[in-house]
């Protein structure tokens, strides 16, 4: 028996065979665009999936006929793979995520204490007053805040069947639908989660939440990097990353943390720009002074130097933490400082997605290695 004929086939030879096979017209091979899937390998018998995006594909029989002329150049005569080959399509795959949602914005910072929730509940109000359908999901597992700033601590989303689903129907105030693992945990005790369970809390979250039609679903994240915002981008297509800082050095030495995360290769996901918060403390019966007392536009300095839109900046004001402490956020009164503030980063970040939807491809999943 021949030295090719006794080797042992593992999947790695078949992904390595595939790549070799270009999906017409693309630069990309079929491995690239995740194509073979459920890769079977029964002595020289050699099996698995080729999904396709769409059932009308006119490239189905010449993929089929390329894949099984690689397999055989690469891995020898004998390998048997006529009729091994099964044509699927995504659809049959697995059930879309958040099929009506347009946008997804994470809502990051690279260190706590920079008024993170805050900046995320205050810009998905502004949204819903600017006449968009808003949700926003608060994935800050270890320190959810969300339900305490719009006023709904005691209050618990109610679950709805929807087709062969159970799903959690989001609350709803401010024309923003939210929703909150602060809802199903006792407020008074600490959340000790291990990383596995805080990732499925949140995907949980965002696959029975019962959002509906949205054009921007904020996704508040936890301070810094994690498991969580891994979690994120390897469930749904992040469509792009609003970052919030304050003018601290500090703040700011952890922002270009957080900015490289989403935009390394591995992850992909554009940062639509930055928010400076507490850029200025202003007394509210003395509107026109400015006190700098975190530092003078940091956040505007480091956006040009990162290349990156500054979003808006965010003055202190006493309301801001009135509001917050009594679920009434500052940005549902747009005639004070700060609903103005929040209005000028709800028009910024629509423009932002608007550009970034017309001039780059739709994000993609991260997809979890496996070699």
């Amino acid at each position: 028996m021949a030295e090719s004929q006794r080797k042992l086939i593992v999947p790695k030879d078949v992904t390595d065979a595939l790549r070799t096979v270009k999906y017409p017209g693309s630069e990309e091979d079929v491995v690239q665009l995740e194509m073979p899937q459920e890769i079977r390998i029964a002595g020289q018998r050699v099996s698995f999936s080729l999904v396709f995006q769409k059932s009308n594909d006119p490239n189905i029989e010449a993929l089929v006929l390329a894949c099984e002329e690689a397999i055989k150049k690469y891995l020898g005569e004998q390998v048997e793979i006529e009729d091994n080959i099964a044509v699927k399509f995504i659809h049959d795959m697995e059930r879309p995520v958040l099929p009506n949602v347009k946008n997804i914005v994470a809502i990051a910072s690279g260190k706590g204490g920079v008024g993170k929730s805050t900046v995320a509940v205050n810009t998905a109000v502004a949204l819903a007053k600017s006449g968009a359908k808003v949700g926003l999901l608060d994935a800050d597992i270890f320190g959810p805040s969300i339900p305490k700033m719009f006023g709904v601590e005691g209050e618990r989303p109610a679950g709805v069947k929807i087709g062969d689903r159970e799903m959690i129907n989001p609350l709803e105030k401010y024309g923003v639908k939210f929703l909150s693992v602060g809802f199903f945990v006792d407020t008074d005790s600490a959340i000790i989660w291990r990383g596995p369970m805080a990732s499925n809390a949140l995907k949980q979250l965002i696959s029975e939440g019962n959002w509906g039609d949205l054009d921007y679903l904020l996704i508040d994240l936890p301070p810094g990097t994690s498991d969580i915002h891994l979690t994120l981008v390897q469930s749904v297509p992040v469509t792009g990353a609003v970052i919030v800082t304050t003018p601290q050095d500090v703040a700011l030495a952890d922002v270009v943390r957080g900015t490289s995360m989403f935009q390394s290769k591995s992850v992909d996901v554009p940062v639509l720009g930055l928010v400076e918060n507490m850029a200025w403390f202003t007394p509210e019966e003395l509107p026109e002074n400015k006190y700098y007392i975190f530092g003078k536009e940091g956040g505007k300095r480091l956006a040009d130097k990162l290349g990156l839109p500054l979003l808006g900046q965010i003055p202190i004001v006493q309301s801001i933490r009135e509001g917050g402490d009594e679920g009434t956020p500052v940005a549902a009164n747009g005639d004070t400082i700060t609903g103005q503030a929040f209005a000028e980063v709800a028009d910024k970040v629509k423009h932002r997605v608007h550009l970034r939807n017309i001039q780059m491809a739709p994000t993609k999943k991260v997809k979890i290695s496996r070699k």
